[in-house]
């Protein structure tokens, strides 16, 4: 887990430590904090090892915008539409990359494979229109 060390981003994580009662261990990294998608990239470039899964946890304009980058927009990614319409706070995207090592993440190499917004766990979270 990549994580911004900005106070929200730290609530959330101790939050899903306690819901999940386990020890997440999240890097904390400066870059992340209101990052732009290109910075983004770059942590992840930079990973180290050869980590089968990483987790970023970090701020909006940028993630979105990582998502956009990554994920082709071809029309045959439906969640890249739903993302382009909101991509709400707390909100989970799951890529998958077509890569050999981190170092060759970039544009237009990921499927995008589940999206999870809060509101999908809880009706109540959602937009007043989603619960007529």
């Amino acid at each position: 887990m990549l994580a911004s060390p900005a106070t929200r981003v730290t609530q959330t994580i101790d939050q899903l430590e306690k819901n999940l009662d386990i020890a997440l261990n999240p890097e904390w990294d400066r870059r992340i904090y209101l990052a732009s998608s290109a910075t983004l990239m770059d942590v992840l470039r930079s990973v180290e090892g050869d980590p089968q899964h990483v987790m970023m946890v970090g701020h909006n304009p940028g993630l979105e915008d990582l998502i956009f980058d990554l994920v082709p927009d071809d029309g045959t990614q439906e969640l890249r539409d739903v993302v382009e319409q909101k991509f709400p706070t707390a909100a989970l995207a799951v890529l998958e990359l077509d890569i050999g090592k981190w170092s060759d993440v970039g544009n237009g190499k990921a499927v995008f494979t589940k999206l999870i917004r809060p509101r999908d766990m809880d009706a109540s979270l959602g937009p007043q229109m989603d619960r007529r």
